[in-house]
């Protein structure tokens, strides 16, 4: 039954959109990060999500900065719209190069 199941979910090429899928979810980046860099659309995902969460954890020690809680809210809120938009994109299998982000992650 698990070779029935794994030949189905190789033919609609599933693995390589839940691998991009990871990239935006957080620290689930390192996954796609670590264990299927030589597909290029995944690697694409995984970079952009790796600036994503970075920006987020950083955004996230702002907190303990008095005065600067409105960076926090300002940043979660397009970190969310980016990690929708990137779903989206993987979903229609296509490459979006977010500005600022894609930049940092060419760099990567």
């Amino acid at each position: 039954m698990g070779q029935i199941a794994g030949s189905v979910f190789k033919g609609l090429e599933l693995r390589p959109k839940l691998m991009a899928a990871l990239s935006y979810l957080g620290i689930l980046c390192f996954i796609p990060l670590l264990f299927n860099r030589d597909d290029e659309f995944v690697a694409f995902h995984a970079r952009q999500g790796l600036v994503i969460w970075g920006w987020s954890v950083l955004a996230l020690f702002t907190l303990g900065i008095p005065g600067l809680g409105w960076f926090f809210r300002f940043s979660s809120s397009i970190i969310t719209l980016l990690c929708l938009a990137g779903l989206v994109s993987v979903l229609l299998q296509q490459k979006w190069k977010f500005p600022l982000v894609h930049d940092l992650a060419e760099k990567l």
